[in-house]
């Protein structure tokens, strides 16, 4: 069986992000975001080469994560699996404005994973979309590179790991960052340490 190496890339800043909102699909990069994509990426390059060399590259459909790929010079194929989560109602809005006007839909939501008091996706319907699309990963082998959200790489980490679902919201995912994981056909393996070229 052919190996996998998969980097799953958090997309950069946007508002939303910054101000404690539940994002929406259209929300692009702020300023910062994108200035810091930019350098991540001249970083990257300078030290060992492009990050998306020899790899299969993926995006969410979400204009943030295009907007990344795009900072690191990569020219991805849109993923459906690799979108946000659905945040129904709640999309656009602050965590504070929920918990002021919603605080019992918002503990529901942040203590359980099958809840979706918004109308939207709950947090288990995002492990159970990303989590097929790993296994498919798993199975065709290569390198990948996907750009994505927080909250979907945790779920990943989650599902890759085998962890229980709630540890989810252990796993802190910057905007950003890279995760890398490998397999060799058995398991899923998590590595860290210095950004390497695919």
């Amino acid at each position: 069986m052919t190996g996998t190496s998969l980097r799953l890339v958090a997309h950069g800043h946007t508002a939303a992000l910054r101000r404690a909102r539940f994002g929406g699909a259209d929300d692009g990069l702020d300023e910062g975001g994108l200035h810091a994509a930019l350098a991540q990426a001249r970083a990257g390059a300078d030290r060992r080469g492009s990050l998306g060399v020899n790899a299969t590259c993926l995006s969410s459909p979400a204009a943030a994560a295009r907007q990344t790929a795009d900072a690191f010079g990569l020219l991805p194929t849109i993923e459906a699996a690799l979108a946000d989560c659905d945040y129904g109602a709640w999309s656009g809005r602050s965590l504070a404005e929920i918990a002021d006007t919603q605080p019992q839909a918002l503990h529901d939501w942040l203590s359980a994973p099958d809840s979706a008091p918004h109308g939207g996706e709950p947090v288990s319907a995002v492990r159970d979309r990303v989590g097929s699309w790993l296994d498919e990963q798993h199975r065709a082998g290569g390198r990948v590179i996907a750009v994505t959200h927080p909250l979907v790489i945790r779920v990943a980490v989650v599902h890759a790991l085998g962890l229980p679902m709630a540890t989810y919201r252990q796993v802190d995912v910057e905007p950003l960052a890279v995760v890398r994981l490998t397999s060799q056909g058995t398991r899923w393996h998590l590595r860290l340490g210095a950004p390497r070229a695919a």
